[in-house]
């Protein structure tokens, strides 16, 4: 099993792209938190947070300097609260262009984890650093005095949004048969020589994903040494960088092995070619990005529903939610989920309107015959 997934590896290579352009005390902080175990994907992202307040910053006159790499941490120290409030309403109110002629706000999770990402920073500036004399880079933490905005929506309605955007048991097995049998039906000829090239490889990975909950990363970091076709498991990287193995549905594993029966001649693979999952560019075999998983899955699904788009993390809402409709306990789940509280688990495991109505009708029934 490799020491790390691959969109970690990959995640760390643009770290070191995007740090030399950052100050020296936010090197440190990267330096710190990898040490503490912070899985570089999401320091990843804090550095694209942060480019983005660095900018504002300098944008907006509060840092006049030539480049972020310069801005000292006193211009950290020395922000006001309404600075902060002024950086705040601006990502609220920035217009971003999701595809060409659509534009959108951003939503307030998106904002929170900005917020949560400057915190981060904040709290490593004035609690953790230390100069030639002992004392922290600075005390003054206004990122304290900021709260995130809290969710406005009760457990029920989370679970009726989730649930209207996740396939049923009986759908999930309609969905694997529509890529089997129907998705190229529809299709012109040339778009149906492209699905066919890799049809048993979209049909594993989806079928992998439905069949054992494991994220997009995970599946796209598998390597063939991972698979244990007699114990019907896998071996991942889950968040975090811990080794774990994973149950996996019979039917998965037979789509799985039709896709590996065509995969070296398909994609002309050699022995060095150790990811499961690929494609071909410039008649090379290359690893399949995640980007290009979510982007099939969305053409797939959006065929399949008539318009309405399912992300991965949906399907690991789906499996998460037959699980438990088949009589799989939470325990369990959490750790086929890989989940490292039960906590996490309880947010997918919100039961559907159907399900709630069936108890309806099962304490109306009751009631009735007893009196």
């Amino acid at each position: 099993m490799p020491s790390s997934s691959r969109e970690h590896q990959q995640a760390e290579l643009r770290i070191e792209e995007h740090i030399k352009h950052f100050p020296y005390y936010v090197q440190e902080y990267v330096r710190a938190k990898k040490r503490a175990g912070l899985s570089p994907t999401t320091i990843l992202e804090y550095l694209y947070d942060y480019k983005k307040f660095f900018d504002w910053l300098r944008q907006e006159g509060l840092a006049d300097y030539k480049d972020n790499a310069s801005i000292p941490y006193s211009v950290l120290e020395h922000l006001r609260k309404r600075d902060v409030e002024f950086f705040i309403d601006y990502l609220k109110e920035e217009r971003i262009e999701e595809r060409k002629g659509i534009w959108k706000n951003r939503s307030d999770a998106r904002v929170n984890r900005y917020i949560q990402a400057l915190k981060s920073l904040f709290n490593y500036l004035t609690k953790e650093t230390e100069d030639d004399q002992g004392e922290c880079y600075f005390y003054r933490n206004v990122l304290a005095k900021i709260t995130t905005q809290k969710g406005k929506e009760t457990a029920k309605r989370r679970a009726r949004r989730i649930n209207s955007v996740i396939l049923s048991s009986d759908e999930i097995n309609e969905f694997i048969s529509f890529l089997k049998y129907e998705y190229e039906q529809a299709l012109s000829t040339r778009e149906r020589n492209m699905f066919l090239r890799n049809k048993e490889r979209d049909v594993a990975l989806i079928s992998l994903m439905l069949g054992s909950g494991v994220r997009v990363s995970e599946v796209a970091s598998l390597t063939l040494s991972d698979i244990d076709m007699s114990k019907n498991m896998i071996d991942v990287i889950r968040k975090g960088g811990k080794a774990d193995s994973v149950n996996v549905l019979s039917s998965a594993m037979s789509d799985l092995n039709d896709y590996l029966s065509v995969r070296k001649v398909r994609y002309g693979a050699s022995d060095s070619d150790i990811y499961v999952f690929l494609s071909r560019y410039k008649g090379k075999a290359q690893p399949i990005s995640v980007r290009t998983i979510q982007n099939n899955l969305n053409k797939y699904t959006t065929a399949f529903t008539s318009g309405k788009s399912l992300s991965p993390h949906k399907l690991r809402h789906s499996f998460a939610s037959e699980w438990l409709r088949s009589g799989g306990n939470l325990v369990l789940l959490r750790d086929q989920l890989g989940h490292s509280s039960i906590e996490t688990t309880t947010l997918y495991t919100n039961l559907s309107d159907q399900d709630g109505q069936e108890f309806m009708d099962k304490i109306e029934h009751f009631r009735n015959n007893e009196s």
